[in-house]
């Protein structure tokens, strides 16, 4: 698109390509009202899946060939498996892959068995791969339980404000944890034939693993105890462990979702099925029936091939797209959002859930992120639901609507900031257990996640001058990078940061022109590309001198672009990124994008939300062009 186009040629450029977006994302919304875009990961998952089913005895030949085959199509060029679309082979993904490629029936000599085995040694062999791999080859009977470390079930019986509780943990590493308690000290391992030893450049176990992501005074108290845990669990007090397993137990089972998942996501799921089975569960019982059936929800099949989801994204994708049909303009051409709306509503959670076992307050009203995760409503997907039943039509006086305001104020922590699921969820203990080598364990107050709350807050007429906003303003401001940018915990990243808190400064009544705002505005024109949008490698959660840089993508571009919509209007780097999205939209209305623009935990786990590209880009055009 020529760049000498005037402003009111840019602006019905934009009016066209917004309604041709609305009009594509229209096509894709299922009868029901929802949204429901691919989440894309890793091959570990995968691979996982083919674990878990042979340890069970549940693997068939088609699951083996499927899995087999999107394995094989994944591999890239250094013979390993990426965590993110364009990175290099990460060792224990590549573990996990070559291992489940062994055990569907690949041969350890063909060729991309070779190429990944070399990538495997390469990077040092199967020894330094994290926990979790660790942990799976040993339930696999191929790695000695000895070397790994030893927990023991009588951690659930501390207190929830105990320093060291199963309620220190992010909701996603407690239902990983608790059922770890039980495979941690009973061991439970399922003999598979394929061997292993070429993969480790030692004898499997001899050489002692990662350290915790977050190293500290006790680290190295907690590793010289795996002995004395080791030898408790082989001669437990036979009351306590009993009882501790009754807990965990009943812990697990009463936290299983109605799709037979726990908290909506692979990891408790999983472990949650292994320690069930640990404890004496067998195959046939409904909870485990259950729990295999809910996997199908989480599969794709396509072209010959089967991928699992780490997790799905249904709600979050629905009040995005929600947001972007009515921020295009086109609203009123159909039902969509009304379908949309009714469908959010069904999904509202009512029910008191692990949130409320520190602090002890508020009462429930939220939303989550699947279809079905009572147990784990988070602030995030509250806040944009509330957005998106605002511009629905919805009365900020509706008693959904009310009822998750209440609960988002109650959930603020301390330094005036909020976390995804818990408040002041902030513990430095947690993490220094040897198990947390990998991701993030704790859930403390992010600036993304304020953000969003902020501006749903205000929207929902909670008054600017009303502590919590206040504080949440203050936070932010706290936070702010000296370059101008706000980092970004569930997006990539300062890009996604920035774009996400300047809407929320704008909602909330703070003068746009003061220095602080504008250092955050010149930060996202600084970082620019040439040709008009923005972009930004995952590099930059290791290395901040890359924020904001990298190729332009849709999703990036879009995010700064509301960024700077809300602070500076009419800009001349606003009608670039504009033109930019004009240009790069492709026949059928939407955006192509191979990045991985989301994140799970910064660097461990990146994900690519398929529809991001689809919705960001509509709200950006459609409020320029409004």
């Amino acid at each position: 698109m020529s760049s000498s186009l005037t402003q009111g040629e840019l602006r019905a450029a934009a009016r066209i390509a917004a309604d041709r977006g609305a009009q594509h994302l229209r096509g894709l919304q299922d009868p029901s009202g929802f949204w429901w875009g691919e989440l894309e990961s890793n091959a570990s998952i995968t691979a996982e899946q083919l674990f878990l089913l042979e340890a069970l005895g549940r693997a068939t030949e088609d699951d083996r060939r499927e899995i087999a085959a999107e394995l094989l199509a994944t591999q890239v060029d250094d013979g390993g498996w990426p965590v993110w679309h364009g990175a290099a082979g990460d060792l224990s993904v590549t573990v996990e892959a070559w291992y489940a490629l062994r055990l569907a029936g690949v041969p350890a000599e063909s060729e991309p068995m070779r190429r990944a085995r070399d990538r495997i040694l390469l990077l040092g062999g199967a020894n330094k791969a994290r926990f979790f791999t660790r942990l799976w080859l040993a339930v696999l009977g191929k790695y000695p339980w000895e070397s790994l470390p030893a927990a023991a079930p009588e951690l659930m019986l501390l207190p929830p404000r105990a320093p060291l509780s199963v309620y220190r943990f992010a909701s996603w590493a407690r239902g990983t944890f608790v059922p770890m308690l039980v495979v941690l000290s009973r061991n439970p391992t399922f003999t598979q034939q394929p061997s292993v030893e070429e993969i480790f450049a030692e004898a499997p176990g001899s050489v002692e693993g990662p350290p915790p992501r977050t190293p500290g005074p006790l680290t190295s108290t907690m590793r010289r105890m795996m002995p004395l845990a080791r030898a408790y669990n082989r001669r437990p007090l036979a009351s306590v462990r009993r009882a501790s397993e009754r807990r965990i137990r009943s812990w697990i089972l009463d936290r299983q979702e109605v799709d037979g998942s726990w908290a909506g996501i692979q990891p408790p799921w999983v472990y949650s099925i292994i320690a069930l089975r640990a404890l004496g569960m067998p195959l046939d019982h409904p909870v485990i029936e259950r729990a295999l059936d809910g996997f199908s929800t989480f599969a794709l099949r396509r072209d010959g091939c089967l991928r699992i989801q780490s997790c799905i994204s249904p709600v979050w994708d629905t009040c995005l797209a929600a947001i972007a049909i009515h921020d295009s303009g086109t609203a009123g051409d159909d039902d969509s959002i009304d379908r949309a709306r009714d469908w959010l509503l069904t999904r509202e959670i009512t029910r008191e859930g692990d949130w409320r076992r520190i602090p002890r307050r508020g009462e429930a009203g939220g939303w989550a992120f699947e279809f079905h995760n009572e147990w784990y409503p988070d602030t995030d997907d509250t806040a944009e639901v509330l957005l998106a039943l605002l511009k629905a039509g919805v009365p900020p006086d509706d008693g959904a609507v009310q009822r998750a305001v209440e609960w988002l104020l109650a959930m603020q922590s301390k330094g005036g900031g909020w976390g995804a699921f818990d408040v002041d969820n902030t513990s430095t203990l947690v993490g220094q257990f040897p198990v947390c080598d990998f991701g993030e364990v704790i859930d403390p107050p992010t600036e993304d996640v304020t953000a969003h709350v902020l501006e749903a807050l205000v929207h929902c007429r909670v008054p600017v001058g009303h502590p919590a906003v206040r504080a949440g303003l203050r936070y932010l401001r706290d936070t702010q990078r000296d370059d101008g940018s706000w980092w970004g915990r569930w997006g990539v990243n300062h890009v996604y940061g920035t774009g996400a808190v300047l809407p929320a400064l704008e909602a909330c009544g703070v003068d746009m022109s003061e220095p602080w705002v504008r250092r955050a505005v010149d930060w996202l024109c600084a970082c620019q590309n040439d040709d008009g949008g923005w972009g930004e490698d995952i590099e930059s959660y290791r290395d901040p001198a890359l924020a904001g840089v990298g190729p332009s993508t849709a999703s990036q571009t879009a995010w700064a672009l509301l960024g700077l919509m809300a602070a500076d209007p009419g800009s001349a780097p606003i009608d670039a990124g504009i033109a930019w999205l004009v240009r790069a939209q492709a026949a059928d209305g939407g955006w192509d994008e191979d990045a991985f623009t989301g994140t799970g935990f910064p660097l461990d786990f990146m994900i690519k939300y398929h529809y991001y590209r689809l919705y960001f880009p509509v709200m950006a055009l459609g409020r320029y062009a409004a």
